[in-house]
C-alpha cells in the first residue's frame, strides 16, 4: 500500500526534523520525506492538517502476559493496547510463565506477535535459567531466536560472581545486559518509599541505598569487564547522580525511567491507592524533580511505559497485599508530552521533539533497533496525533486488560490519531 500523509508537522529527532511537510509510504518503507517520489500514487491519502507526524514510539518495558499469565492480559488485547498508544515497537521483560530462557519459547512468543500484525516484539532473554541467578542461559542461541538483550526483571543475581561471568560472556559477543538495580536483601518485601509518609503509613519501605548499593556492584563489575549495560526504571535523585558520574567517566551504561516516576511522588499513594504500589516505588518530590531534570540533559536516556497489566483480583486488595504494576502503553505519549510541557518547556524553546526523542530513536538506539525514525528505507512505523485534545483517563476507554493505573481521572494532553506499522494502517481514530 502506498500511503501519503499531508501537511502534517513532521518531528523526526534522529534526523533533525521539525517541519510541517509531507511523508511518502511505499512498499512498507518510508519512500520520501518532503517531496513525492518520481511517479508516486497514493492508495490512501491521511489528512494531518493541524497534527504531528513522528516515528511510531519505542516502548523498552512492556508485559504482554504472555505466556502464563492469560488472565492477568493477552496478546491481543496488549497489542491493540500499543496501537492506541501509538508503540509499533517494544521490549518485553522475560518474566513470563514458563520464563523466556529456551530459544522455542522466544520463537514462539515473536510468531504468536507477528501473526497479530501489529507492534514490533522485541523479547529480552533470560540472563540465567528460570531467573533463579545461578546457570547462565544460552545468550547466542537466545539471540538468534530473536532477543535484543538478556535481564532478570524483578530477580536479583545475588551471586555477584554469576553477574560478574554473565557481563564477561556479553562482553565477548557483545550483547547488552538489562538490570533493574536493587540490592537483593536491603528493602526486601518493602512496598513505599522509606520516608515520612510510609512511616505514617505503617508500610514497610524500600529505602534509595537499595538502588545505590546495587549501582555501585554493576559499575565496578562494568569497569572490570567492559560490558554493555542498560539500567532499567531508576528511581532516585542518588542513583541519577551515580549513573551521570558513570557516564562521565566513560563506562558503556545507558537508563530508562516508568512514565509514572517522571510525574508522581509517593504522596500520590494518598489514601492507600493500590493503584500506585509500583516497582520501583514513588520515591520522594526531591527525586521525581531529579528525574525530570535528568530526561532533560541526557543523564536518563529514554522514558519506557513500564506496562504491567493487573488484574482485579491482585490489585484491588490493601496497598500492601496488591500486586504491583500499572498499565502505561496508551499513556505513553501523553505523558512524555505532559512531561514536556509542565518541565521541559521552562528549560528549552521547543521541548516537544526532546520528549518525542526519548520515546523513539533514543530508546530504539539502547535496543539496537531499526527504529525510531523516518529514515528513508527504513520501516514505515508512524504516529499520527493531535498534540492539543485534552482526554481524561477512564478505564472503560483502555484497551489494555489491565484497567489499574495511578493516572485514572487525570486530563492528560495529546491523543493518537492513526499508528502505521510496516507500512499498513494498523489502527485509526
Amino acid at each position: 500500500m502506498r500511503i501519503h500523509i499531508k501537511s502534517g508537522r513532521v518531528i523526526d529527532p534522529a534526523n533533525k526534523v521539525d517541519h510541517t511537510q509531507d511523508v511518502y509510504i511505499a512498499d512498507g518503507k518510508i519512500a520520501s520525506v518532503g517531496f513525492a517520489p518520481n511517479g508516486f500514487t497514493a492508495d490512501r491519502v491521511i489528512d494531518a492538517t493541524g497534527l504531528v507526524v513522528a516515528p511510531g514510539l519505542v516502548d523498552l518495558s512492556a508485559r504482554l502476559r504472555e505466556p502464563g499469565y492469560e488472565y492477568k492480559a493477552t496478546l491481543e488485547s496488549e497489542m491493540q493496547a500499543a496501537m492506541q498508544g501509538g508503540v509499533t515497537s517494544l521490549v518485553c521483560p522475560p518474566d513470563t510463565d514458563p520464563v523466556l530462557d529456551e530459544p522455542g519459547l522466544v520463537e514462539m512468543l515473536r510468531h504468536r506477535a507477528k501473526g497479530l500484525n501489529q507492534a514490533n516484539v522485541h523479547p529480552l532473554g533470560a540472563l540465567t535459567m528460570g531467573l533463579k541467578g545461578q546457570a547462565l542461559t544460552e545468550m547466542a542461541e537466545l539471540t538468534e531466536a530473536g532477543c535484543v538483550g538478556f535481564a532478570q526483571a524483578e530477580e536479583p543475581v545475588r551471586d555477584t560472581n554469576v553477574l560478574l561471568r554473565a557481563l564477561q560472556y556479553a562482553k565477548t559477543f557483545g550483547y547488552t545486559v538489562w538490570l533493574r538495580p536493587q540490592d537483593a536483601y536491603i528493602g526486601l518485601g518493602g512496598v513505599a518509599h522509606s520516608g515520612p509518609l510510609a512511616s505514617r503509613l505503617g508500610l514497610s519501605g524500600v529505602p534509595v541505598m537499595a538502588e545505590t548499593i546495587a549501582l555501585n556492584t554493576i559499575f565496578e563489575l562494568v569497569r572490570s569487564t567492559g560490558a554493555r549495560v542498560h539500567l532499567c526504571r531508576l528511581s532516585s535523585a542518588a542513583g541519577l547522580e551515580l549513573v551521570r558520574k558513570a557516564k562521565a567517566e566513560g563506562l558503556p551504561v545507558t537508563c530508562d525511567v516508568g512514565a509514572h516516576h517522571v510525574h508522581m511522588t509517593d504522596a500520590d499513594i494518598g489514601f492507600f491507592d493500590p493503584n500506585a504500589r509500583l516497582t520501583p516505588p514513588l520515591r520522594s518530590q526531591r527525586d521525581r524533580d531529579a528525574i525530570r531534570a535528568a530526561l532533560l540533559d541526557g543523564t536518563v536516556d529514554a522514558m519506557c511505559s513500564d506496562h504491567t497489566p493487573v488484574d482485579d483480583d491482585e490489585k484491588l486488595l490493601p496497598f500492601a497485599e496488591a500486586s504491583p504494576g500499572a498499565t502505561g502503553l496508551e499513556l505513553l505519549l501523553a505523558l512524555a508530552i505532559r512531561w514536556s510541557e509542565e518541565y521541559a518547556e521552562k528549560h528549552c524553546a521547543d521541548p516537544l521533539p526532546r520528549a518525542i526523542a526519548r520515546v523513539t530513536c533514543d530508546a530504539a538506539r539502547i535496543a539496537g533497533l531499526r527504529a525510531g525514525t523516518l529514515s528513508q528505507g527504513l520501516p514505515a512505523d508512524v504516529v499520527v496525533f493531535d498534540p492539543a485534545v485534552r482526554w481524561t483517563v477512564q478505564a472503560s476507554a483502555l484497551a489494555s486488560q489491565g484497567k489499574h493505573t495511578p493516572f485514572l481521572g487525570y486530563e492528560l494532553t495529546g491523543q493518537v490519531r492513526a499508528t502505521i506499522v510496516g507500512g499498513q494502517v494498523a489502527w485509526q481514530r
